[in-house]
């Protein structure tokens, strides 16, 4: 079973994102007091847990959030995702994929500096809420149709 690993926010773009215990979702906007939330196509972001911790093998002091993700997720197929696919949060909270990957910032981020790659704009999702409500880290995360 896939659950979530860690919900990550931040109050501005640009800084690490920072884990908390329980995160509330708001339909049409984004988890709330995340400096990404807004009504727009890139609402909340999730990374797999498992190509994390191979980035972790070359920093191994990274932390969750390092990569502005939201949502980092343990035994998903992030792979077989595509976009207009659905995922399920615990009992509320639904998620519609509207993105996959990202450009990176002009010079690259500091992980990509540090170790010559960075996951995100490749493998990172992009989503909008469909359906709140609140989620903590080892919820299950469920692709729906």
């Amino acid at each position: 079973m896939a659950t979530v690993e860690a919900i990550c926010i931040s109050p501005k773009k640009g800084i690490v994102k920072k884990a908390v215990s329980r995160a509330t979702f708001e339909k049409d906007f984004g988890i709330a007091d995340d400096a990404h939330a807004g009504k727009w196509h890139r609402q909340v972001s999730l990374l797999a847990a498992e190509s994390i911790d191979v980035v972790k093998e070359k920093l191994p002091t990274l932390k969750d959030g390092a990569f502005a993700e939201n949502i980092i997720t343990r035994g998903l197929d992030i792979a077989a995702i595509k976009v207009g696919d659905r995922l399920k949060i615990g009992e509320e909270i639904v998620l519609e994929i509207t993105q996959i990957g990202k450009k990176c910032h002009n010079d690259g981020c500091a992980i990509k500096r540090a170790t010559g790659d960075c996951i995100m704009p490749k493998e990172g999702l992009f989503a909008k809420v469909v359906t709140g409500g609140t989620a903590t880290a080892g919820d299950p995360i469920t692709p729906i149709s």
